[in-house]
């Protein structure tokens, strides 16, 4: 059983949904924090934790050779990560977003 990906399109759906979070720091950079609701400065921080958590991932698995890359591994992979880092914010267990919202509250 063989499974054909197009490589240019599962590229631009992370590049899509990368560009969703990118979106959402920019666009509250662009407000003024103090009249930002509240749910939507929380969801910007989450935002941030999570690019900031992907990103930290990308680097991290820079630095482990595995024998499990194969062609879904390399298609998939940074969906993983993205996957990965929003688990982590939602757990919150870094706190980095909520640091970040009680130190913009003020």
């Amino acid at each position: 059983m063989s499974i054909s990906i197009n490589s240019a399109s599962m590229y631009q759906l992370y590049d899509m949904a990368s560009m969703n979070n990118k979106n959402k720091l920019e666009s509250l950079s662009s407000k003024d924090l103090e009249t930002a609701e509240d749910q939507e400065l929380l969801e910007a921080c989450k935002a941030f934790e999570t690019y900031f958590v992907e990103q930290v991932f990308k680097e991290m698995s820079k630095t482990v050779e595995t024998s499990l890359k194969n062609e879904y591994t390399e298609y998939f992979g940074d969906m993983l990560q993205e996957k990965y880092a929003e688990n982590v914010t939602e757990s919150g267990s870094l706190g980095i977003a909520q640091l970040l919202y009680e130190s913009m509250k003020r």
